[in-house]
């Protein structure tokens, strides 16, 4: 008498038939799994890493020495440390004119007149450059003796004046220098997102007699906040780490004093001055946790906002 043999159901369950089953859940994360690695190894261990070397005293070369908190507490009565902090709440407040000044050339762009096309090539220009050559330009564009500004201004009668070499004008000659491909990026963003507006909307609120400010404010702008949160996101990581321009146009000078967190670091932990790894570390990470802030802060914001409608 022969017994009939069930079939076994979990013997395929790691095999063929349970991948055929959870494939639309499986290709996506395949997908996403390299960029995954990399984004770890590259991005969040070196993170990790800077947090842990800041508490040694290192030069890169020899044996760490555990210090726990003495770099930070250096950082504190550091006066160089307290010039680039202040450099970059400059940089911080200034930089984010770039988000209404893209705003309203987008604004302008987005129309159909003639010639509109080579309008946005011109304004789109500064974008696809080099922060390298912008710095150069710049740097000639104030130079004192044959720059075009002081000819500018010696043309209406005005002293001619050595931005880059006056400690009070230097870190505002550097933003100025920074905010011209920082506006022509927000001007893309912006440029995109008013493609996205529903005419619909904009047609109702004409309707209702709505135009001009009360146009751009309660219907165009409501419709913007994702380029918009774009747009502060990467102007505030770049005016946090702005460090080409000031490297190219005054190596942080005169005296030090267009000195910012990613400069000074750069100074500490791997320039002639010092190789102090550690103590460079412990400025990435407070430069680090200042962006997070703000950074947490808008996606705070965001999703409050969404969560409100």
């Amino acid at each position: 008498m022969t017994t009939a043999t069930l079939p076994d159901t979990h013997a395929d369950e790691g095999g063929p038939g349970w991948i055929r089953r959870n494939r639309m859940t499986l290709a996506p994360l395949l997908f996403l799994l390299p960029g995954a690695i990399f984004f770890i190894a590259y991005v969040i261990l070196p993170i990790l890493q800077s947090f842990q070397i800041s508490f040694f005293r290192w030069d890169g070369l020899g044996e760490p020495e555990f210090v726990g908190l003495a770099n930070y507490q250096e950082l504190s009565t550091d006066r160089a440390f307290e010039v680039s902090l202040w450099n970059n709440l400059k940089w911080l407040v200034l930089y984010l004119l770039a988000i209404p000044g893209g705003l309203f050339i987008a604004l302008f762009l987005n129309q159909t007149v003639a010639g509109i096309r080579i309008y946005k090539s011109l304004f789109f220009f500064p974008f696809v450059i080099s922060q390298v050559v912008v710095g150069l330009v710049f740097t000639w564009f104030y130079d004192p003796t044959f720059g075009l500004l002081n000819t500018l201004l010696e043309g209406i009668g005005l002293s001619p004046i050595n931005v880059l070499g006056d400690p009070t004008l230097a870190t505002y000659g550097i933003i100025i220098a920074g905010l011209w491909p920082q506006i022509a990026y927000c001007m893309i963003l912006y440029l995109t997102g008013l493609n996205a507006v529903d005419p619909e909307q904009i047609e109702a609120a004409r309707l209702d007699g709505a135009k001009g400010l009360r146009m751009l404010w309660h219907v165009i702008l409501p419709q913007l906040r994702p380029a918009t949160f774009i747009a502060f996101v990467v102007t505030i990581i770049g005016a946090l780490r702005s460090f080409d321009l000031i490297s190219i146009m005054t190596n942080g000078g005169p005296f030090g004093s267009t000195r910012v967190l990613s400069f000074y670091m750069f100074e500490k932990a791997l320039s002639e001055y010092g190789f102090r790894m550690g103590y460079g570390a412990a400025i990435a990470v407070v430069l680090f946790l200042i962006m997070l802030v703000f950074i947490a802060y808008f996606l705070w914001s965001m999703w409050r906002q969404e969560r409100g409608h």
